[in-house]
C-alpha cells in the first residue's frame, strides 16, 4: 500500500524517512476489519515487532491509534477519524474525476464519460470526447438505460437489487417515448451479467446500444462501499479493446481504483 501511495503521488523529492515508515505501520489498520495484534501490524507493515511497537507507542500518545486494555490489540484512534473528516471536507470528487478523465482520454484517444445515479438513473455529468467524435451520441445530461449500457450495468452490479428493479420497471413504462441511450432489458435477463460484472470489476454490453460502438465501464467506490460514479470508455469496436487482460481495460481500472482510493475506499481483509 505504501508503494502505491508513493507511485500515485509521483514524488521524488527528499522526505523524512521515519514519517514514511510510520505511515507504513498505520496502513494495515485501513485494511483490517478488527483490532490487530502487534505481531499482525508488524508482519503487514514489513517491519520488526520492536520497531512497530515503538511507533505505536508514539501514535497512542497522539491519538492516532488506541490499544484495548483487555486484549492488547490496536485500532485506529479518534485523531485518525478527525484527519479523515478533514480529508472528506476538502476533497472535490468532481474535480478529481475531471482530471482523471482528461488524462485517460488523452492517453487512449477514446471518449470518457462520468455518470452518477440521478433521478432518472445513470446520468452523464462529465464527458471528454476522443479523437473521433462523430459517432458519439453522449453529452452532459444524457441518461443511460440501466440494463442496456455499460455504465448502467456498473450501477446494477453495485446498488441494491430493489433499486435496480424499480429503475428498470420505470424504464419499461416509458416504452418508445424514452430518450435514454440503450435498450431496456428485464432484470431476470441480466442477473448473470450482474454477477460477471461483480466478479471482473467492469462492465461491457451486448448488443451494442449504438451499432459498431463499444463501451466499457467501471465503478468508483467510496469509503462506505457505495458506488459514487461510473467511468466509461466509449469508442469504435475497431479501436476499443475490451479484453479484460488488455491495456485499455487495465488503464480504466487503474483510474477507477485510484479515484476509489481517493474517496477513502480500501478493500478489507
Amino acid at each position: 500500500m505504501s508503494d502505491k501511495i508513493q507511485a500515485r503521488n509521483g514524488l521524488d523529492a527528499r522526505g523524512v524517512q521515519s514519517v514514511e515508515v510510520g505511515l507504513g505501520i498505520l496502513l494495515p489498520f485501513l485494511e483490517a476489519t478488527e483490532p490487530l495484534k502487534l505481531r499482525e501490524v508488524a508482519e503487514r507493515a514489513g517491519v520488526p515487532p520492536t520497531k512497530a511497537h515503538a511507533y505505536l507507542v508514539s501514535f497512542r500518545r497522539m491519538g492516532l491509534v488506541e490499544q484495548d486494555e483487555a486484549s492488547g490489540r490496536y485500532r485506529l484512534g479518534p485523531y485518525s477519524l478527525l484527519l479523515a473528516i478533514g480529508r472528506m471536507r476538502s476533497f472535490n470528487a468532481m474535480k478529481a474525476a475531471a482530471t482523471a478523465v482528461e488524462a485517460l482520454s488523452e492517453e487512449t484517444g477514446l471518449t470518457v464519460a462520468v455518470s452518477v445515479w440521478g433521478s432518472f438513473g445513470p446520468t452523464v455529468v462529465q464527458i471528454r470526447k476522443g479523437i473521433d467524435q462523430n459517432y458519439i451520441n453522449t453529452n452532459v445530461g444524457t441518461v443511460y438505460s440501466v440494463s442496456g449500457t455499460a455504465a448502467g450495468m456498473v450501477f446494477a452490479a453495485n446498488m441494491p437489487e430493489a433499486t435496480i428493479k424499480a429503475a428498470i420497471r420505470a424504464e419499461m413504462r416509458e416504452g418508445g417515448k424514452t430518450l435514454r441511450v440503450g435498450k431496456t432489458r428485464a432484470y431476470a435477463d441480466i442477473v448473470d451479467e450482474i454477477e460477471e460484472v461483480k466478479s471482473q470489476g467492469f462492465a461491457t454490453i451486448f448488443p451494442r446500444p449504438v451499432p459498431g460502438i463499444a463501451a466499457v465501464g467501471a465503478p468508483v467506490i467510496d469509503h462506505t462501499g457505495q458506488v459514487q460514479m461510473a467511468v466509461t470508455l466509449i469508442g469504435p469496436e475497431t479501436h476499443l479493446d475490451i479484453d479484460p487482460n488488455g491495456p485499455t481495460v487495465k488503464k480504466l481500472l487503474a483510474v477507477t481504483r485510484r479515484l476509489s482510493f481517493e474517496h477513502g475506499h480500501v478493500p478489507l481483509r
